[in-house]
């Protein structure tokens, strides 16, 4: 049965944004469902603050439409919007008591009787008993609570969230991406999260859109992104990616033949986004592994020879650098179970995979000339 949208999805519609001659955001479409957790992945100056800019008002889209189902509020001026946004900075008001930091909103619309909202809305963030306490006796993911408390009181349809977590530590950082998930749980508004932070979309985020120069390089589940990367910018921002220049050879069955330096390897075709032409052979470094010689590879895995060039011990992991021998280098994870002795470098490995697990790519531009590992480190891989 089709999806009707309701009448709270938010809809960007060919929505752009130029800066004199440079394009911010360009001609940009995608729906986020009601009650969903939305985030909008990107490297710096990619478009996603823009974007997040023009839902909430604070910047006019040079073309293009802001909709709530079918209510157009691209026009509307910021406090007339039913959106709230939580930013970096938090900025509280440092002359405020939390209370009536929560409180703000209620106030301005004229609302007398505000305590029993303001209370409810510090438990939901788990602040009960800070109401009398200033911004400054607080810690910073404390006050990032308070914050996300002042935007919710108001009951915005969307809440958007940019870079809400940048300034906290790392502990810190992954504590509030689990209480986040809990509140947009409990709450069911409509999460709209800015982030560069791949860990932070993959654990928050029922759906993520990777940008890219202002354009959406591909929309969907974290876990359908990173197994099946669109292009290589994904399978090279959302982790970290093997990439071999390699050439599609056609079908075969269920598969595409795949020849990459002098080898013939294969795709199953449901995981190949081409069948023939130039292409790159992708192997994420955690599904790659390490055996001291071809007749230790399991039956069906794909191979290539090289020397290991360095060892990284990063706690939960190893990450091995390995050269072929045309030159490319490899990563490869390896679980620090203890159940095998950890390789020096300089030693002979044939590093192997499951062709269910790789993925095929076009070959085109910049992806022509590099070859080997790229991106950043996998999610996961640091403890």
């Amino acid at each position: 049965m089709t999806r009707e949208s309701p009448a709270d999805d938010l809809r960007l519609a060919d929505l752009t944004k130029r800066f004199g001659v440079f394009t911010a955001v360009d001609d940009l479409s995608l729906t986020v469902p009601q009650g969903s957790f939305f985030a909008l992945l990107g490297a710096s100056g990619c478009g996603k603050t823009t974007t997040l800019r023009m839902i909430a008002g604070l910047e006019q889209p040079t073309g293009g439409q802001v909709l709530l189902g079918d209510r157009d509020i691209t026009g509307l001026r910021p406090h007339k919007r039913p959106v709230n946004t939580v930013f970096q900075s938090y900025a509280l008001f440092p002359h405020l008591d939390i209370h009536e930091n929560v409180a703000f909103g209620l106030r301005r619309r004229g609302i007398r009787k505000v305590g029993d909202q303001v209370e409810r809305m510090l438990a939901l963030v788990q602040l009960q008993g800070y109401g009398r306490r200033r911004p400054a006796q607080l810690s910073g993911g404390q006050q990032q609570r308070v914050a996300l408390a002042r935007a919710l009181i108001n009951h915005p349809q969307v809440l958007l969230l940019d870079e809400p977590l940048g300034a906290l530590d790392l502990k810190l950082r992954r504590q509030m991406q689990v209480e986040l998930k809990r509140i947009q749980a409990e709450v069911g508004i409509t999460f709209v999260h800015v982030t560069h932070d791949q860990e932070e979309a993959m654990t928050m985020a029922d759906t993520v859109a990777v940008m890219n120069a202002g354009r959406i390089e591909q929309l969907g589940a974290p876990a359908e992104i990173y197994e099946y990367p669109a292009t290589a910018f994904v399978a090279n921002f959302l982790g970290q990616s093997n990439l071999l220049t390699a050439e599609a050879g056609g079908r075969a069955g269920d598969d595409v033949r795949v020849t990459a330096h002098g080898t013939r390897f294969s795709v199953p075709a449901g995981r190949a986004r081409l069948v023939d032409g130039p292409a790159l052979l992708g192997v994420r470094p955690e599904k790659l592994h390490l055996a001291d010689g071809v007749d230790r590879v399991p039956a069906g895995h794909q191979h290539v020879g090289g020397v290991v060039t360095d060892a990284s011990y990063v706690g939960v992991s190893t990450q091995y650098l390995v050269r072929t021998a045309w030159g490319a280098e490899l990563s490869a994870f390896a679980a620090n179970s203890g159940v095998a002795a950890p390789l020096a470098p300089g030693t002979a490995v044939t590093a192997h995979w499951d062709p269910r697990h790789a993925f095929l790519l076009p070959r085109a531009g910049a992806d022509e000339r590099t070859e080997g590992r790229l991106g950043q480190p996998p999610v996961g891989a640091l403890p």
